[in-house]
């Protein structure tokens, strides 16, 4: 049981956190350390919309309410896979599965959290961030959690759309509507998304096949799913490009070349090395770096 080290008596010891505990495994279920890089591509897409700095109160805002609706989509997701959770090594001792937070208490923890989120972003920043925030709540429990996931090899192509609203939130929190630019930054993210997850899935193909989830890795084996990382590789390095094209200017082709050159040399050693494992670990981790940077550059250039 977490806790702050005092003991607890011998009845409640396997049924009571002590509040430090409970304050912990409220905030673990929310998955902060995957929020922090869907809030870099969210303020960094509020650089480009502005072509400048935006508003500090407006950032701040707009990130406490990202944080609402993602932390709120994480925790109705580990309900809703705590069966699953339950027989993989990674997950097994997430709050809910170890029984420290009831089912029914985290559902009820996470959807106050969404709609704080939509309350927040809605007033505070614009309505339609606040209705791009709950499309991403709703695509990525209902679409890829509750459907794709447990059905399909493509849960994470598809369902990386959720993942990929972000930047639209952030976008139209400062513009206000959505443009062709942050079009091009939602496709970024989206073509981003099956090269990182299924590197992920390499390194966890032995969980994902004891819970009976279909990646690509457990269906069609090791080879064809580095295969797919290498051409989705090439097609993110492409459309990366698309915003020089669309007038971004030479700070971004730079940083995106410099940035997207290692990744694709990664990939292609991923292709080429059977023993999968280390490439996959070496190309997952490069890819979270990756696309914190490439927003970076994004908002950089934006302001320069």
């Amino acid at each position: 049981m977490d806790g702050d080290g005092d003991a607890v008596s011998t009845a409640t010891a396997g049924a009571v956190a002590r509040p430090p505990g409970i304050v912990r495994d409220l905030v673990t279920l929310t998955k902060p350390r995957i929020i922090s890089l869907l809030l870099v591509t969210t303020v960094c897409a509020m650089f480009a919309a502005e072509q400048g700095v935006p508003n500090g109160w407006l950032i701040l805002w707009t990130i406490v309410g990202g944080y609402l609706s993602a932390g709120g989509s994480n925790t109705i997701n580990q309900v809703v896979d705590r069966d699953i959770d339950a027989v993989m090594d990674r997950t097994g001792r997430r709050p809910i599965v170890a029984g420290r937070i009831s089912p029914v208490a985290a559902l009820a923890y996470g959807l106050v959290l969404v709609v704080a989120s939509v309350l927040v972003l809605g007033f505070l920043a614009t309505w339609l961030a606040a209705v791009l925030s709950l499309v991403g709540v709703a695509l990525y429990v209902g679409l890829y959690t509750l459907w794709l996931k447990r059905t399909t090899i493509h849960n994470i192509v598809i369902g990386g759309a959720a993942g990929a609203i972000p930047p639209l939130v952030g976008w139209a929190a400062v513009a206000g509507d959505i443009t062709f630019g942050a079009v091009l930054l939602f496709a970024i993210v989206f073509v981003w998304t099956p090269p990182h997850f299924w590197a992920l899935a390499l390194m966890l193909r032995k969980d994902y096949s004891q819970a009976g989830v279909p990646m690509l890795p457990v269906v069609y084996g090791e080879h064809a799913t580095r295969v797919q990382v290498l051409l989705w590789t090439i097609v993110m390095l492409g459309t990366t490009l698309l915003p020089y094209a669309a007038g971004a200017g030479i700070t971004y082709l730079v940083g995106a070349l410099v940035l997207g050159l290692p990744f694709l040399g990664m990939a292609v050693m991923l292709w080429r090395d059977d023993r999968s494992r280390p490439w996959a670990a070496i190309t997952f981790h490069y890819s979270l770096l990756y696309l914190a940077l490439l927003f970076v550059v994004i908002a950089v250039d934006a302001a320069l």
